[in-house]
């Protein structure tokens, strides 16, 4: 199973056209795309068409969370049912699944949240507004859970903005980890299991990493991949 994937390409109302031609030959080189949020730059639906139309009709299956970005004009259900209209698939604490080849594939997604890692990171406690930060990383990884744990594919992956680990942050500035991602994301896809975990949202971090369980995570913010996107080879487990 072949996985394009690609985030914050933050794309603007004058990027029309920009990322069409290198996705010409994404069918020769990939079965699905995916694509890791912060597709627009200020969360527009204006933006949000032109990403819609770059992205439609690729000859490939395309799957996507939003990002912070996408948030931004707080018109995130409307950015998501235009690139619904485009037969682009949204998911926010749901999943998708796809055969290819009689090898099933299935995609768990959501944005995702910031809050910290392991022992630096922030509680549901305190003044309202704390507890709702932490409040909505608890709630967004247990949805990215739940979705995972529903998958019964021979080939399974996390999608994220945000990211689930700190490894693949190394790079960034380490005061605004906390504004980076969540370990709770990461504890989710190590309690439920994953072939490949992917996020963006950290430009200046690392390509690489793991999670505490072992599970390969992979960050496709487009800054650290320099690439129209990457591609990652998964194969079923032998049992």
């Amino acid at each position: 199973m072949r996985i394009a994937a690609v985030g914050d390409i933050h794309m603007g109302v004058d990027s029309r056209g920009q990322w069409r031609p290198a996705l010409r030959e994404l069918p020769e080189r990939a079965d699905i795309l995916l694509l890791a949020g912060d597709l627009t730059r200020h969360g527009t639906v204006d933006e949000a068409k032109v990403v819609a139309t770059e992205f439609a009709d690729l000859g490939v299956p395309v799957a996507a969370v939003l990002g912070n970005h996408d948030y931004h004009c707080d018109a995130e259900h409307d950015i998501a049912a235009v690139l619904g209209d485009h037969g682009i698939t949204v998911l926010e604490g749901t999943a998708m699944t796809l055969t290819v080849d009689g090898t099933t594939l299935g995609v768990a997604g959501t944005k995702g949240f910031g809050g910290g890692f392991a022992g630096k990171c922030a509680s549901v406690f305190g003044e309202r507004l704390m507890r709702e930060f932490a409040g909505h990383t608890v709630e967004v990884a247990a949805a990215l859970g739940s979705a995972l744990a529903a998958l019964d594919t021979d080939v399974r992956v996390a999608l994220t903005h945000y990211s689930p680990i700190s490894d693949t942050l190394h790079g960034e500035p380490r005061e605004i980890y906390p504004f980076l991602g969540s370990y709770l994301l990461g504890e989710a896809i190590d309690a439920h299991g994953a072939d490949l975990a992917l996020h963006g949202h950290a430009h200046a971090g690392a390509e690489r990493g793991t999670t505490p369980g072992g599970i390969r995570v992979r960050n496709v913010a487009q800054p650290v991949i320099r690439a129209a996107y990457a591609v990652y080879d998964l194969h079923p487990a032998v049992v």
